[in-house]
């Protein structure tokens, strides 16, 4: 691999971190130029706008997404699964600081203010995931695993949102376990009672 791709992933792990803490408003070049040791110019060599430093990003974590729903699908057949797998690796992450936020959820709160080829790549994001929790969902109710209240596109935004707002409000609080009490109701009513 060379330098210059090492240095664009330590730009793009930076300016991650640097999101998660304080959106997209919240540093500058020159403050991943402090933590990643470079010149400012060296990051515009690499991401000429800001915007394009954060849309690569989020392409990427996108991508990450991605694969790692197709992992989870390899791995875990059952559709509920699959749906107490992906809230709960969300919930590690709200429970051990360290671990890193959703930076799509973050930056939807910040739609208003992004860069409009920053808010193509985070709608992008949202439609992946509500695809594949779509098909999760449908696939549950067919297997009769799961109770679909609604559609199961209607049940994937629902249960999108209630994820998202569930990391919010833990966030908020200070207090990982408001993410369990809001989630686990969500996956007892999607639980089919045999």
């Amino acid at each position: 691999m060379s330098n210059l791709s090492t240095t664009s992933d330590d730009i793009l792990r930076c300016a991650r971190t640097l999101i998660i803490a304080g959106g997209y408003n919240g540093f500058s070049y020159a403050d991943i130029a402090n933590v990643v040791g470079i010149r400012k110019a060296s990051i515009h060599h690499h991401f000429p706008a800001k915007s394009d430093l954060v849309r690569t990003l989020v392409m990427r974590y996108r991508e990450e997404a991605e694969a790692g729903l197709a992992a989870l699908e390899r791995n875990v057949s059952d559709p509920m699964a699959q749906l107490r797998a992906y809230a709960g690796y969300w919930r590690a992450c709200i429970v051990d600081v360290t671990e890193p936020f959703c930076v799509c959820a973050l930056l939807a709160s910040q739609i208003p203010v992004l860069p409009e080829d920053v808010v193509v790549e985070v709608r992008a994001h949202f439609r992946s995931l509500s695809r594949w929790l779509t098909s999760v969902l449908r696939r549950g109710g067919a297997e009769g695993v799961i109770t679909l209240s609604g559609t199961a596109e209607a049940e994937a935004e629902v249960f999108m949102a209630t994820l998202h707002g569930a990391m919010l409000s833990a966030r908020a609080y200070g207090d990982p376990a408001v993410f369990e009490a809001i989630i686990d109701p969500l996956l007892l009513r999607l639980e089919a009672r045999g």
